[in-house]
């Protein structure tokens, strides 16, 4: 079954051809979707080089937030059947694509999360931990749900489900927005454990407690609209 992969990228010339490479070494059916969000770092500048039929790249004209890339990539003919949410730099292995796909691939669900928390040995800041852990249990208690890594950016999606999902998120709200659509909507999220090797601000780690509270308030407002 082909996947479609979509990747947000800003400013991740050090780490996007690594992650590039990792993907590709996946031995599976793909398309990989990257949608520049005005990158000025020379970020720009290795995406023109690209000459490969997997890949398509988007270019955004200013910089508008991870929501408004994945909602330009879910406007473009996608052509897997599961979609795959990836970010740019190292903090997530696409070895682990297929521990997500294999449940949608069965028939079991539709909507697969790959947990940080379930190995239990993955490297995060404090303040980053707390923060993950404050928002899925937030997540649980409004929306009557058990679990574990709501902000997990490993999210695959049956293409029928992520084509219904209204997106409005221009930045990282994405996350609380389609986990709240999704199971006000009664669909099924499995997870499945996943490695993670968590970043700093030193390192390019572009959430800030801004965006915590952020994410708060949109889990509360989705609660009650649609």
């Amino acid at each position: 079954m082909k996947i479609s992969i979509i990747i947000p990228v800003f400013n991740e010339k050090s780490t996007l051809p690594q992650v590039l490479e990792k993907i590709k070494n996946i031995e599976i059916e793909k398309e990989i979707i990257i949608i520049d969000d005005y990158s000025v770092d020379g970020t720009k500048e290795i995406l023109k080089k690209i000459n490969d039929p997997e890949i398509r790249v988007i270019y955004h004209s200013k910089n508008k937030g991870k929501g408004t890339a994945i909602r330009t990539a879910q406007k473009y003919p996608l052509k897997g059947k599961i979609i795959i949410i990836q970010d740019a730099d190292l903090e997530y292995n696409p070895k682990d694509y297929l521990k997500l796909i294999k449940f949608i691939e069965d028939g079991s669900t539709e909507v697969v999360y790959g947990s940080r928390f379930l190995y239990g040995n993955n490297i995060f800041t404090f303040q980053n931990y707390l923060g993950n852990k404050f928002l899925t249990w937030l997540t649980n208690i409004l929306y009557r749900a058990n679990l574990t890594d709501m902000e997990t950016c490993y999210k695959a999606f049956h293409i029928e489900v992520f084509k219904k999902l209204n997106i409005k998120a221009n930045r990282f709200e994405f996350e609380p927005e389609v986990t709240a659509k999704m199971l006000k909507m009664k669909v099924k999220i499995l997870e499945v454990p996943i490695s993670y090797w968590g970043r700093g601000y030193k390192h390019g780690e572009k959430i800030t407690w801004k965006d915590g509270f952020v994410a708060i308030w949109t889990l509360i407002k989705y609660r009650f609209i649609n």
